[in-house]
């Protein structure tokens, strides 16, 4: 009964003027007539904030792959280009750019993604700024840029993400406060994040073959999505070089692909050893690719997008981060869904799809199996132990992704959340519709018994 009353507040509140200063004649009282919210709605229809456009470049292997000689500005330009040409808009209407990206010096890469805004045609008028949350960066970013929609700050804005891991190594510079020794909890949030994992593999019981064949598992299905074209939609095409390391020969090339799929089997796996501790089961292998990419989403008020008669990919549904223990940083999306979902007004079994970063086998399979959740929902074109792991842009590529995929399955897929687990202890998620699913009067869902209805209503 209380879950039906919460659902009612939530009903009652997307049903409130926002203009409105007198609630007193707005109450939540008990009901027992079924479900009547399946997710959150704030203020009214037309000031829902949707998804136009949302794209990626390929995901490429650092210090080797398809970007290893290609500047983190040139990366983020081409996706800043894409959400904009490929929706006629004017890039003079956007109100901000809030650039995801967690390891370049702040002030280097923050004149990197202003400097990138103008070789992708924006005016000097539109601002730009960065933001970091460690790995979920990138969602951190469109989320930003959602809340400041819904606040009235602009009307149209783009969130992105960005990385270059071959440019900038995770490393620490300068000393440690030696204060942090008597604080465990925030010398936890030194240790290397595959020591995490580790630790998150001992305290929950994942095995070595469970980590192994999540692995496997997702090369399979990200080569599966390749071969059958269903990442074409998401992905820009990067013009960029590479150079020769003996002769410092440059080669015109187009990267067009992700280049960290592989076929592999539990065998090959089996073979690796463990990279964090002697008798340990984090190897290379099951862990998250470094890598090299960037992203951009393209958001702005509903109403906006039906003046300008836009298709609408998503809406943007909730968001939330939360904190956990630094030793297991890896169980952040076992934490943070539920809240997300909550906030929503939905329920887990609501959900279709589920796009939960791959930082590492363990903590993906440990989030999995503790949230209960059908593995066939999750990560169908396969994530970042696949695809790769470039740390700030992971968000925006995961909503690309994610997307797209809702929209290619259609009527049978609403809802979708995008999770992941974040450094020193955090998760982050976010629940977002297929935009073609809602409309002004849409805001039940199917309530499969009438048990709580009179004789007469049956």
């Amino acid at each position: 009964m209380e879950k039906a009353i919460n659902r009612q507040k939530v009903l009652l509140d997307h049903l409130r003027p926002s203009s409105s200063s007198d609630d007193s004649s707005l109450s939540a009282s008990v009901c027992a007539a079924g479900d009547s919210a399946a997710y959150a709605r704030n203020h009214v229809f037309g000031d829902d904030v949707v998804i136009v456009a949302a794209y990626r470049t390929p995901l490429c292997k650092a210090k080797r792959g398809g970007f290893k000689d290609t500047y983190a500005d040139d990366l983020l330009a081409p996706v800043l280009k894409a959400v904009v040409e490929k929706t006629n808009l004017n890039p003079e209407e956007v109100g901000d750019i809030v650039v995801g990206t967690v390891l370049a010096p702040g002030s280097q890469r923050a004149s990197e993604c202003r400097m990138a805004a103008f070789y992708a045609g924006f005016p000097e008028t539109v601002p730009v700024r960065t933001v970091n949350r460690q790995c979920s960066s990138g969602l951190q970013a469109v989320a930003d840029v959602a809340a400041a929609i819904r606040a009235g700050f602009y009307d149209i804005g783009i969130g992105a993400g960005l990385e270059s891991m071959t440019a900038n190594p995770m490393a620490w510079e300068g000393d440690v406060n030696p204060k942090v020794k008597i604080f465990e909890q925030a010398q936890n949030c030194l240790l290397p994040m595959g020591v995490t994992s580790e630790n998150v593999a001992h305290r929950f019981g994942v095995s070595r073959q469970e980590q192994d064949q999540a692995a496997v598992d997702s090369h399979r299905k990200a080569a599966a999505a390749t071969a059958a074209g269903r990442f074409k939609d998401e992905i820009i095409p990067v013009a960029t070089k590479i150079v020769d390391p003996k002769s410092g020969d440059e080669k015109p090339v187009t990267i067009s692909v992700d280049d960290g799929i592989r076929n592999t089997t539990l065998a090959d796996l089996a073979k690796l050893k463990p990279v964090f501790k002697k008798d340990g089961t984090t190897t290379a292998g099951n862990s998250s690719q470094v890598s090299d990419g960037a992203g951009a989403v393209l958001l702005m008020k509903r109403s906006v997008a039906d003046q300008k008669g836009l298709p609408i990919l998503g809406v943007f549904r909730s968001f939330v981060a939360v904190g956990v223990d630094p030793a297991i940083m890896g169980v952040g999306p076992a934490a943070a869904i539920p809240v997300a979902v909550k906030a929503a007004g939905l329920e887990l079994d609501d959900i279709d799809l589920f796009e939960i970063n791959e930082a590492f086998a363990s903590q993906f399979v440990y989030c999995r199996n503790k949230l209960g959740l059908d593995p066939e929902k999750i990560n169908v074109n396969g994530g970042a132990m696949a695809i790769g792991h470039p740390l700030g842009a992971t968000g925006a590529r995961c909503v690309a992704t994610l997307l797209h995929e809702m929209k290619r399955r259609g009527k049978d897929c609403r809802y979708g959340v995008i999770s992941m687990c974040i450094g020193t202890g955090m998760g982050a998620a976010a629940v977002f519709e297929r935009g073609d699913r809602t409309d002004e009067l849409c805001n039940a869902r199917k309530v499969e018994s009438l048990n709580f209805l009179s004789k007469d209503a049956r």
